[in-house]
């Protein structure tokens, strides 16, 4: 029960952003909608320290629940298609009390990271550890869609039949 109550605040706290995306982490090829260019790291002056900067601060924002409803959904891979089920999930009363701490930022590509986290539920460690994937999207770095759908699937049980279409093509 506890680990469900934990998995069910990450999803609220986090809005649905991802836990496990180290499959997705190591494919290195772009998915829809990303730059296949190395631009997302050009854009730096440092491109490895700035980029992994980014990377941590926009993960972090997603999972803030001060993070305006709208923001969050422009740090998530496309953020849009899942709109509907963020702006439900953020008026959740076990929202208020989650948030993320990133450990570790590890470029893979230009347009990928893995990205080791915890979540912290009222100031305590609920997950530790966690592995995730950014993907560089659009001019953003942003928490990738196979780390939000695995979440997902862990909500409801790892069963995956009633989630969103796109999460069957993730990962």
């Amino acid at each position: 029960m506890k680990a469900y109550r934990v998995i069910s605040s990450v999803v609220l706290a986090a809005t649905l952003a991802g836990i496990s995306g180290a499959v997705a982490a190591a494919r290195c090829e772009p998915g829809p909608g990303q730059r296949a260019a190395p631009a997302a790291l050009a854009a730096y002056s440092a491109p490895a320290a700035s980029a992994q900067s980014v990377i941590a601060a926009n993960w972090m924002a997603f999972f803030d629940p001060k993070t305006p409803v709208a923001k969050r959904i422009s740090l998530l891979q496309d953020g849009q298609q899942f709109a509907a089920v963020v702006r439900s999930q953020s008026s959740a009363a076990l929202a208020a009390q989650a948030s993320a701490k990133v450990t570790s930022v590890t470029l893979v590509s230009a347009t990928r990271a893995k990205v080791v986290y915890t979540i912290v539920e009222g100031g305590k460690p609920a997950l530790a550890n966690q592995t995730g994937v950014a993907v560089y999207q659009d001019g953003t770095w942003k928490v990738g869609l196979a780390s939000f759908c695995s979440l997902l699937a862990l909500e409801n049980g790892g069963k995956t039949s009633s989630l969103p279409a796109v999460c069957k093509t993730a990962g």
